[in-house]
C-alpha cells in the first residue's frame, strides 16, 4: 500500500464514520481474529464499526473479544442490508472477490461505501478503492497489524486487538509452522504477547475444546484415508450420512486434511466433504514444497486460495468428484512425483 494510500486513509479515519467489515463466508480464525481486532481498533478511534459475517463460523471462535457483537448476515439480513447502505466505509478481510462473501455479493458491489480490502490470497478482484494485498504474508491478521503500524497507532494495540491477532496468526500458520512464518511474524507475535495476548490459553480455547462426537468424527475421517502412492497424494471423504451420525457441527473437519499430509511421502492431500444443503462437495486441498493447490483447485473446482493451503468444490456427486480428481492425478504426475 503506497505512502499516498496511507495518508489517505489516515485522513478518511480523522473523524468518526460508520464501518462495516466484513470476512469472507465460512470464516475461518483468521477472517474472526482480524475482523475483530480491525473493529476493536476503529472503535478506539470512536468510529461507529460493526462486523457482519456472512454466515455462522465455529463454536471455538465464540469467545474471542468482541464475538458477540457480531451481526450474521444470514439470519439478520434486514439489519445487515441497513447498516452496509449506510456505510460510509466498507473494510472486506481475508478475502479479494466479492462472491466469497456469499450472500452478501450483491449488497456489497452496489453499495456506494468506500471499499478497503486487506488480504493475502492470490489474484484479487478491483472492486476496493484501496488494495493493500500481499500473498507472501502469514494471515490477514498479521496484515492488519502492519496495517495499524503504518497508521503509526501500534502503541493503541491492547490485550483485546492482541488477542484477536494472536487468534489469526496461530490458525492461519498452523501454530506458526508453515513456510508463511517469518522472522517479521514472530516478532509480531512476540509484540502480541507483550501486549496482553494470553499465547496458552489462546492455543488452549481454539485447539483442545473438541467434543466426543467430533474425535469419533475424525476418527471415522482416518478410516476413509485413502493413499495413491504412484501420485504421492492422499485423500480422505465423508457422507452427509457419516456428518450426520456424529453430529456434525460447523468446524468439525477443521485441519482433518492435515493428517492425509502427514503422512511419509505425501505431498498432496484433499478431503472431499459431502453438504447435501448446499448439493455440492466442499474440498480442502493441501500441499507440500511448490505444488500449487491454489492453482490446482482453480483450474479444476472452481476454488483458490494459497500455494500450499486451497478450497473448492463441486456439483458432482462425492464417488462422481473423488472419480473426476483421481481422472486428473495424471496429467501431475511429473510435477507430484518431482516433489
Amino acid at each position: 500500500m503506497t505512502k499516498d494510500n496511507i495518508n489517505n486513509i489516515k485522513e478518511l479515519l480523522s473523524t468518526p464514520k460508520k464501518i462495516v467489515i466484513v470476512p469472507h463466508k465460512n470464516p475461518d480464525g483468521d477472517a474472526i481474529g482480524s475482523t475483530l481486532a480491525l473493529y476493536h481498533y476503529l472503535k478506539l478511534l470512536n468510529h461507529d464499526a460493526v462486523v457482519i459475517a456472512p454466515n455462522d463460523y465455529p463454536d471455538f471462535l465464540k469467545w474471542i473479544p468482541g464475538e458477540g457483537t457480531i451481526v450474521k448476515y444470514d439470519s439478520q439480513e434486514e439489519e445487515s442490508n441497513v447498516l452496509i447502505e449506510k456505510a460510509d466505509i466498507i473494510f472486506t478481510l481475508d478475502f479479494n472477490a466479492l462472491h466469497r462473501a456469499g450472500n452478501m455479493e450483491h449488497d456489497l458491489k452496489h453499495s456506494e461505501a468506500i471499499k478497503i480490502m486487506i488480504d493475502h490470497h492470490q489474484q484479487p478482484d478491483d472492486y476496493a478503492l484501496y488494495i493493500y494485498s500481499d500473498v507472501k504474508m502469514s494471515s490477514t491478521c498479521e496484515m492488519v497489524y502492519n496495517f495499524i503500524e503504518m497508521l503509526n497507532d501500534v502503541d493503541k494495540i491492547n490485550a483485546e486487538i492482541a488477542t484477536c491477532l494472536y487468534v489469526g496468526i496461530m490458525t492461519d500458520t498452523g501454530s506458526f509452522r508453515f513456510k508463511s512464518t517469518t522472522s517479521a511474524t514472530h516478532k509480531i507475535i512476540g509484540d502480541l504477547i507483550d501486549k496482553g495476548a494470553d499465547n496458552s490459553q489462546i492455543h488452549n480455547n481454539i485447539y483442545d475444546t473438541n467434543s466426543y462426537n467430533r474425535l469419533q468424527l475424525l476418527g471415522q475421517s482416518l478410516s476413509n484415508l485413502k493413499v495413491l502412492p504412484e501420485y504421492n497424494t492422499a485423500y480422505i471423504t465423508l457422507s452427509q450420512d457419516e456428518l450426520n451420525h456424529f453430529d456434525y457441527k460447523k468446524g468439525d473437519t477443521e485441519g482433518v486434511v492435515n493428517y492425509a499430509l502427514s503422512l511419509k511421502g505425501i505431498v498432496f492431500a484433499v478431503i472431499f466433504i459431502e453438504n447435501q444443503k448446499e448439493n455440492i462437495i466442499k474440498m480442502s486441498l493441501r500441499s507440500k514444497g511448490d505444488f500449487s493447490v491454489n492453482e490446482f483447485s482453480r483450474l479444476h473446482f472452481s476454488g483458490g486460495g494459497h500455494n500450499n493451503a486451497a478450497g473448492g468444490k463441486s456439483d458432482l456427486n462425492l464417488k462422481d468428484t473423488v472419480d473426476r480428481f483421481i481422472s486428473i492425478l495424471p496429467s501431475y504426475k511429473n510435477t507430484l512425483n518431482h516433489e
